[in-house]
C-alpha cells in the first residue's frame, strides 16, 4: 500500500533513525522537521510479555521516544486517537530473499559433460558451491512490491539471505521501508548463512548430500589453516568464510534429518547453528531438543488430501496424512520442550496465508505470548538486534502495527504497520454488522437474521420456527443474502440492499419470482449460543498420537528390553556346539546369559520353542538400505564423504528386513567410483536415531570398487571427462591415491616430531580429510570391502596392495572368487557374494552357482550379501542355496549370513553366534532357517523384539484404524470448504550400487 502521503510529509527523518543527518544531496527543498507523532488511548504490547491499557505511545525522528500511560504530549505532535486498538512490536523474519536477487539453480543432465574444476575467475576456492565472500548487502535493492506483501503481514524488519551455496556468505537485517537502499539497512552483515545445498554451482562435486557435508567439514579445515597461515594462500573465500564465523549461524536444513547433520558437523567446529526447520521437528522431539539450536520455523501447513475415492486414498503414505494432522502443532510441542523458536513466511506459497496459520499455530496450543515472542524478540536477539527491532521500548526503532484487536484472533485485522517511524496504510477498519437482526420481509415478519463469524467473514443463520443456515455478503455498503425457505426446502429467497445505519434494507425476489422489500433491524449483539458456537470452532483440535518412527509401523512407545527364557527349541549355536535339540536361550540385560537345556530365570518371560528355531541374528554385509544417497560419483577418490552423515532411520526397509531376520547391516557408498566412502554398521533397531542406529564402537570400513562402473565407461558418451577411463587408469588411482598418502602422514610425522618450539616456528600441514582416511587404511585403522567381478582386476588391487602396504579385508560381489580363492586365503581376505547372481552384465559372464562353496571349502571367509533391499528379507534362502550347489552343510550355510558376516566386520567377538555374552541378537523362526516356508516370529536386536509376529498383526490394524480415523477427518474438512490437494503417491527410492544421483528428479542407473 502507498504511504499516507499527509503523514508522510511530517515525519521525514534521517536513515534509519541513526544518522544525525542526511548524506546525500536532494534535488529541491530540504524538509528538516521532526517526525512527531502520538497515539493516544491504545492498547500498547511494548514487548511480547509486556502489555499497556490506554497508553501514550510517541514517536520523534523514527524512534520510539516514550510510552507508557503517564506520558505527556509535545508541543506540536500530530495527535493520533487509537482508541480500541491495539499496537505490537513491528514483526521480525529472520529468513527471506527479500531484495536479493532470485537463486535458479540450473541441475546437470547426466546427459551432459560434467564440470569437474571451477570455472569462477579470482582468489576464490576450488569449489563454487562453497562462496562465503558474497554479502547479501552488496546485492540488496529495495524491492517495493514485495516489502508491501510482508508489511501486510505485519513485518517491519528481515533478513535478507541469498540463499546460493553451501556456505552462502552474510545476509544483512533490513528495514521494509520504501527508501533508498543506505537508509533502511540496519545491520549489514547480521548472519551467516549455510545449508547442504550447492545452489547455482555447476561443478560435479559434491552430487550428494553426504558430499555436501564432507565438502563443509573440509572448508572449515581449510579455513583454519588459511588463517593460520595467510602467506600460504591467498583465499578470498577462506577469508571470508572465517570472518562469517563471527556472526550468528543461520543454517537452511530441508528436513528434521538435515537438522541433526547440520548439528553434528556444528559441534565438531564449536558452531552452534540457528536451523531454518521444514515443519517435521516435532516427530524427532527428543534428538531436536538436544542440539540445542533455535529453530526458524516454517508456517507452511500441508492441506489435506481429497480423499474420497478409496483407491486415491491408498496412495497416500500415514506419515503424510499424519503430518497433515499434526504440522500446525510443532511449534507448540516445540516450545513446551523448551526449544527456542522464530517464525518466517518465507515458505509460504501464499503469503495470506501466514497469519491464518499463524493463528492456527495458537489454536493448537501455541501461547499468544510465545507466539508474539517468536516473531519479535527471539529473532531480534539470535540477531543481536534487541536494541533496535523486537519491542517498543525507549529509543527503539518504531517499528509497529495497529491492529483493529489481538493479533491472534479472527477479529485481528492489521490496519497500518508504520516503518522506521513512517505509515504504511494497510486496511480500512472493517465494519461489523455481527448481532442479532428482526427480519420484516414485505409483510412476514417471523424470522431473525443471526450474523456471526468474523468482521471480515460474517456467517449467516435464519431463526424461525427451524434455523437454517444463509450466505450474505457486505461489500461497502452494499449487501447480498441468500437462504432456503425452510430447512426442508431447496428453494432460496435472494435479498440485495444497503447498509442504513446500523440496519439493513433493500428488495429481494421470493422463490415464487414476486419481489419483496425487505428490512432487517439491529436488536443486539450476538446470542450467547453464538458466542459458544464460536468459541467452540476455536478449540484446540484433538490429534492422534505421535509413533517412532514417523513412518508406517511406527509405534507411541517403543519396545522395551526384556528378560526373555526362549524353551525347547532347535538352537543354531554356530559355536563349537553346534545345533541343540529342545535346548532353551536366556536374554538378559541385552546379552545372551545362558544357552543349554533345562534353564530356567525367575522373572524371565518364556516363550515356547517347541518346534522352533533359534538362530543369531542374519548380517547383511553389503546393503544400501536407510540412507539419503548412495554414491558421491564425482571424483575418483571420495574417501572424505562417510554413510554415517546420511543414514535415514525411518527407512521402512529396516522393518522389513526384521521381519527377514536382519539385525545388523553394513550400509556402503556405491560404486561409481575406484576408492568411495566410508561405510557405517548399524543394527536395526526400529525407532532409534540415526546416531542411536551406528554400532558402538565397530571397526572403521570403506567401499573400493572395480569394473565398469568405476571407470564410467557405460555412462554415455558425454561422460569421458573424468579419470579414469581405462582399468589401468584405475590400478594408477589407487597407486596415486596412496602415495599421496604416504607422503601426507610422513609431513605430518615430520611435524609432530619437532619439539614445542620448533612447532611455534613451523607451519603445521593442512588437514585433508581424504587423505586422512586413506593413512587410516595404511595403518590397518579402516578397512576395505572392495566391489569386485573379473579375476585380472581382483588379481590388480591384491598386487597394489601388496606393493603399497594396505590389506583388502573383504571382496564383496566376488563372482570370479573360486578362480582367486588360494590368493584370497594366502593374504586372509574374505569375501561376500551373491548366491547364484550371474549374466546380468558382462563382468558376471564366469559367475557360477558354486561359488560361496568353493571360497568356503578353500578357507577364505565367505559370506552372502545383499546388495538389494528385498533380497536382505531373504538372505536365509539365499544361504541354503549353497546347499543345494555345492552340498555344504546347513550349518556352514547358516554361517554365511550370520557369523561369517560378523568375521568379516571385525563383530564375531559380538554377534554372529550364541554363546553367553554376546549381544542378543536372535532370531525365533517357525520352523527350519533354511527352508523357504521359515518366517521370523520374533527378531531380537540387543534383546529387544523390534519385530513380533503377533505385535505386527496388531500393528497392521492399527494402522487402518488410524488411516480411516484420517480419511474421515480429513473427508470432514473438505465439508467445511477447506482446500485439499490430490492424493500422490511417494515411492520409496531403493538405490543400488550403480545408483548414482543428480537431484531430487533424476536418477542414474548403470547396471
Amino acid at each position: 500500500m502507498k504511504k499516507i502521503l499527509t503523514i508522510a510529509a511530517c515525519l521525514a527523518f534521517s536513515a534509519g533513525g541513526v544518522m544525525a543527518q542526511e548524506t546525500f544531496p536532494r534535488n529541491g527543498v530540504y524538509d528538516e522537521r521532526a517526525g512527531l507523532v502520538v497515539f493516544t488511548n491504545a492498547t500498547v504490547h511494548t514487548d511480547y510479555k509486556t502489555i499497556i491499557p490506554n497508553a501514550t505511545l510517541v514517536i520523534r525522528d523514527g524512534k520510539v521516544e516514550a510510552v507508557g500511560t503517564n506520558v505527556k504530549v509535545p508541543a506540536g505532535a500530530v495527535v493520533m486517537d487509537a482508541k480500541g486498538k491495539h499496537i505490537y512490536p513491528g514483526l521480525v523474519d529472520m529468513f527471506t530473499d527479500y531484495g536479493v536477487p532470485e537463486v535458479k539453480a540450473e541441475r546437470r543432465s547426466w546427459r551432459a559433460a560434467p564440470q569437474m574444476e571451477s570455472t569462477k575467475e579470482g582468489a576464490f576456492n576450488w569449489n563454487e558451491a562453497i562462496r562465503p565472500e558474497t554479502d547479501a548487502v552488496e546485492l540488496f535493492k529495495v524491492d517495493a512490491k514485495k516489502a508491501e506483501e510482508l508489511r501486510k503481514l505485519g513485518f517491519g524488519t528481515v533478513l535478507a539471505v541469498h540463499r546460493d551455496g553451501i556456505a552462502r556468505g552474510t545476509a544483512a537485517l533490513v528495514t521494509l521501508a520504501e527508501k533508498r537502499e543506505n537508509e533502511v539497512v540496519l545491520k549489514d552483515r547480521a548472519a551467516a548463512a549455510l545449508s547442504f545445498e550447492k545452489g547455482t554451482s555447476k561443478q560435479d562435486y559434491p552430487n550428494s548430500l553426504m558430499g555436501s557435508v564432507a565438502l563443509l567439514r573440509q572448508t572449515y579445515l581449510d579455513a583454519q589453516w588459511n588463517a593460520q597461515n595467510p602467506q600460504k594462500e591467498q583465499n578470498i573465500s577462506l577469508a571470508a568464510f572465517t570472518q562469517a564465523n563471527n556472526y550468528p549461524q543461520i543454517f537452511e536444513a530441508s528436513s528434521k534429518l538435515n537438522i541433526l547433520r547440520a548439528d553434528k558437523v556444528g559441534d565438531e567446529f564449536g558452531k552452534q547453528y540457528i536451523m531454518k526447520g521444514a515443519g517435521d521437528e516435532y516427530q524427532m522431539l527428543p534428538q531436536i531438543k538436544a542440539t540445542n539450536a533455535p529453530i526458524i520455523l516454517s508456517l507452511d501447513f500441508p492441506s489435506a488430501y481429497n480423499v474420497e475415492d478409496p483407491f486415491d486414498a491408498r496412495r497416500v503414505a500415514l506419515n503424510d496424512m499424519k503430518h497433515w494432522e499434526m504440522a500446525p502443532a510443532n511449534a507448540a510441542m516445540l516450545q513446551k520442550a523448551g526449544v527456542t523458536i522464530a517464525f518466517t513466511a518465507h515458505d509460504l506459497k501464499e503469503k495470506k496465508d501466514f497469519l491464518p496459520n499463524l493463528r492456527k499455530a495458537v489454536k493448537y496450543g501455541l501461547s499468544e505470548e510465545e507466539a508474539l515472542k517468536a516473531l519479535t524478540a527471539t529473532p531480534a536477539k539470535l540477531l543481536n538486534a534487541e536494541n533496535l527491532v523486537g519491542s517498543l521500548n525507549k529509543g527503539m526503532l518504531a517499528n509497529f502495527i495497529i491492529t483493529t484487536d489481538n493479533l491472534f484472533s479472527e477479529d485481528g485485522v492489521i490496519l497500518e504497520n508504520w516503518v522506521q517511524g513512517e505509515q504504511y496504510k494497510i486496511a480500512d477498519v472493517p465494519a461489523d454488522f455481527r448481532g442479532v437482526y428482526t427480519l420484516k420481509l414485505g409483510n412476514d415478519t417471523g424470522r431473525k437474521l443471526l450474523i456471526a463469524g468474523t468482521a471480515e467473514k460474517p456467517e449467516l443463520q435464519v431463526i424461525a420456527k427451524d434455523t437454517v443456515k444463509g450466505n450474505i455478503s457486505i461489500k461497502g455498503n452494499l449487501v447480498t443474502i441468500s437462504f432456503a425457505e425452510s430447512k426442508d426446502s431447496k428453494q432460496s429467497i435472494r435479498l440485495s440492499g444497503w447498509v442504513a445505519d446500523k440496519n439493513l434494507q433493500g428488495e429481494g425476489q421470493l422463490p415464487n419470482a414476486s419481489a419483496v422489500k425487505w428490512v432487517a433491524a439491529y436488536s443486539e449483539a450476538m446470542t450467547e449460543k453464538a458466542k459458544k458456537d464460536q468459541a467452540k470452532k476455536e478449540e484446540s483440535i484433538a490429534m492422534g498420537s505421535m509413533i517412532y518412527p514417523f513412518q508406517a509401523y511406527g509405534q507411541p512407545q517403543l519396545p522395551k528390553q526384556e528378560t526373555v527364557l526362549i524353551k525347547n527349541a532347535t538352537v543354531w549355536t554356530n559355536e563349537k556346539e553346534g545345533k541343540l535339540e529342545n535346548a532353551d536361550v536366556l536374554i538378559k540385560n541385552g546379552k545372551i546369559a545362558k544357552v543349554g537345556k533345562n534353564l530356567s530365570e525367575s522373572g524371565a518371560k518364556v516363550v515356547d520353542g517347541t518346534g522352533k528355531h533359534v538362530t543369531p541374528g542374519i548380517i547383511d554385509e553389503h546393503s544400501h538400505i536407510a540412507l539419503d544417497g548412495v554414491n558421491e560419483g564425482t571424483q575418483a577418490v571420495t574417501a572424505e564423504v562417510r554413510m554415517a552423515d546420511v543414514v535415514d532411520p525411518e527407512d521402512i526397509n529396516i522393518y522389513r528386513q526384521l521381519a527377514g531376520g536382519v539385525t545388523t547391516s553394513q550400509l556402503l557408498h556405491g560404486s561409481a567410483n575406484p576408492i568411495g566412502g566410508q561405510s557405517a554398521i548399524i543394527k536395526l533397531r526400529w525407532g532409534k536415531s540415526a546416531n542411536e542406529l551406528l554400532v558402538e564402537n565397530a571397526d572403521g570400513y570403506i567401499k573400493f570398487a572395480l569394473g565398469e562402473n568405476v571407470k564410467q565407461s557405460n555412462w554415455g558418451g558425454t561422460q569421458t571427462i573424468r579419470f579414469p577411463q581405462s582399468r589401468m587408469g584405475v590400478e594408477q588411482v589407487f597407486v596415486d591415491a596412496f602415495q599421496r598418502a604416504k607422503e601426507y602422514e610422513q609431513t605430518w610425522k615430520n611435524y609432530n616430531s619437532l619439539s614445542k618450539k620448533q612447532k611455534s616456528k613451523a607451519v603445521a600441514p593442512r588437514r585433508d580429510l581424504e587423505l586422512e582416511t586413506l593413512v587410516e587404511i595404511l595403518n590397518d585403522k579402516r578397512f576395505i570391502t572392495c566391489h569386485s567381478y573379473v579375476q585380472s582386476e581382483i588379481n590388480m588391487l591384491m598386487n597394489v596392495a601388496d606393493e603399497m602396504g594396505f590389506k583388502v579385508n573383504t571382496f564383496t560381489h566376488i563372482l570370479e572368487g573360486y578362480k582367486v580363492a588360494d590368493k584370497m586365503k594366502e593374504r586372509g581376505i574374505g569375501g561376500s557374494t551373491f548366491a547364484d547372481w550371474w549374466a546380468y552384465k558382462m563382468e558376471v559372464k564366469d559367475a557360477i552357482p558354486q561359488n560361496a562353496g568353493i571360497m568356503n571349502q578353500l578357507g577364505v571367509v565367505t559370506a552372502i550379501n545383499s546388495d538389494d533391499a528385498e533380497m536382505a528379507r531373504r538372505l536365509n534362502q539365499e544361504a541354503a542355496k549353497s546347499v543345494k550347489y555345492t552340498g555344504m552343510s546347513e550349518e556352514d550355510a547358516l554361517k554365511m549370513v550370520t557369523l561369517n558376516p560378523a568375521k568379516l566386520l571385525h563383530l564375531d567377538d559380538r554377534m554372529g553366534s550364541l554363546k553367553a555374552g554376546k549381544d542378543a541378537d536372535i532370531v525365533l523362526w517357525n520352523e527350519h532357517p533354511l527352508s523357504i516356508y521359515a518366517k521370523p516370529l520374533k527378531t531380537f536386536v540387543d534383546g529387544i523384539a523390534y519385530y513380533d509376529v503377533e505385535r505386527d498383526e496388531q500393528l497392521r490394524e492399527e494402522l487402518e484404524k488410524e488411516r480411516m480415523r484420517l480419511v474421515q477427518k480429513m473427508l470432514h474438512e473438505k465439508g467445511n470448504g477447506a482446500k485439499t490437494q490430490a492424493p500422490r503417491s511417494r515411492k520409496a527410492h531403493v538405490v543400488h550400487c550403480e545408483d548414482v544421483q543428480h537431484s531430487e528428479e533424476e536418477s542414474y542407473f548403470a547396471y
